[in-house]
């Protein structure tokens, strides 16, 4: 065998799915990628044991058909120094040396028979199918990936829930403490379904997708998704099981609510935080009209910080207190300028809503308080 290629395009398709290579594999073949030469188009795969990700690039020149596997960091490493310039491959079909002569010199290493790598496992006949935009997947994994779980006892919760209705598909994710709730009304389905997309191939859409423009095409069965687009195609395994009913734990009625800036609200929170109690970053949101106290303490080192900020409340006086770092991560993942602090009393759960949401979306976050002291 034998191909041209351009050294960025290859490095940046081999960079785009790298990711996916786990640091330590139980099957060695799996630190490699697998090169599957089609006339004039190069496929390349890299995956673990749960998930699979296959991108092409297009060759010259190219002479013969077949597969090898390449250690990942032998190409990688080398490649990221080289300038643009063409790499001509040449592989021996016999003992799969490969040599690759560019302009200042070569490089030649043996690879390993591709025949070995697994195979990516077919779907059930009774697939569930959704296609939505690029952009749309991408803010949905965006908003939520933040608020899933490392939990070993209820692996459920460590990933994206994929709540697909007629009307719409939601987007949930949460650790327990914090919740984030998106929906999105342009995406239709003829049929009710659910799947839970783990964390790490979410984490790996959300690096690829900001990239792509065109629609993004989903199959799923019980224990697979197929996720394709023009760019790239991922198989990943799902997380099994039930996930609990989020829309239980979203309190309904909330007679207070303050509408405040966004931004001054994130960096008091990120001021006032510094002097808070390091194991706990309990923070105090004190309600008054027109006015919220931000304040936070920490008795062991006779640290205290409050800030005011102007916001519009009509209410009675109310006291809240919140884990700083949950909150800020929640305003730093809300695009609107103001948001409403939906709120009913110090032991119930907050609501940070934005008060303009994307086109076709509703999104809505939750976060539990913490007792406060006083």
């Amino acid at each position: 065998m034998k191909f041209d290629v351009s050294s960025t395009a290859l490095l940046s398709r081999l960079q785009s799915i790298s990711k996916v290579i786990a640091s330590k594999n139980s099957l060695p073949i799996l630190d490699c990628f697998l090169f599957e030469l089609e006339g004039d188009k190069l496929v390349i795969t890299a995956s673990d044991t749960d998930t699979r990700m296959v991108t092409s690039v297009g060759v010259t020149n190219a002479e013969g058909n077949g597969l090898f596997a390449v250690t990942a960091k032998i190409l990688l490493d080398p490649l990221k120094e080289l300038p643009e310039q063409p790499l001509n491959f040449e592989i021996n079909d016999e003992n799969l040396e490969i040599l690759i002569h560019f302009e200042n010199g070569k490089y030649n290493f043996i690879s390993q028979k591709g025949d070995t790598y697994p195979q990516q496992k077919p779907l059930s006949d009774t697939y569930t199918a959704i296609s939505m935009d690029a952009q749309t997947l991408l803010n949905g994994i965006s908003r939520s990936l933040f608020a899933t779980a490392d939990d070993e006892l209820r692996p459920v919760m460590n990933g994206v829930y994929f709540d697909i209705h007629q009307d719409d598909l939601t987007f949930v994710a949460s650790d327990g403490h914090k919740l984030v709730r998106l929906r999105n009304l342009s995406i239709k389905s003829p049929e009710r379904a659910t799947f839970i997309l783990p964390k790490k191939p979410a984490n790996l859409l959300r690096s690829i997708l900001a990239r792509e423009t065109e629609g993004v095409d989903i199959k799923f069965d019980e224990n697979n998704a197929y996720i394709t687009c023009p760019g790239f195609g991922m198989v990943c395994r799902l997380i099994e099981g039930r996930y609990p009913n989020y829309n239980s734990v979203i309190p309904q009625e909330n007679p207070y609510k303050v509408t405040i800036d966004r931004i001054s609200l994130l960096n008091a929170l990120k001021r006032v935080s510094v002097f808070s109690n390091a194991s706990s970053s309990l923070v105090k949101l004190h309600a008054l009209p027109n006015q919220l106290i931000v304040s936070a303490q920490d008795i062991d080192f006779s640290t205290s910080a409050e800030e005011k900020i102007v916001c519009g409340y009509d209410g009675e006086e109310l006291k809240i207190g919140f884990k700083a770092t949950f909150l800020i991560e929640i305003l730093g993942n809300i695009a609107s300028e103001d948001v409403v602090l939906e709120l009913a009393d110090p032991s119930r759960a907050g609501l940070i809503i934005p008060t303009e949401n994307e086109e076709n979306e509703e999104l809505l976050m939750l976060l539990m308080p913490m007792m406060l002291n006083d």
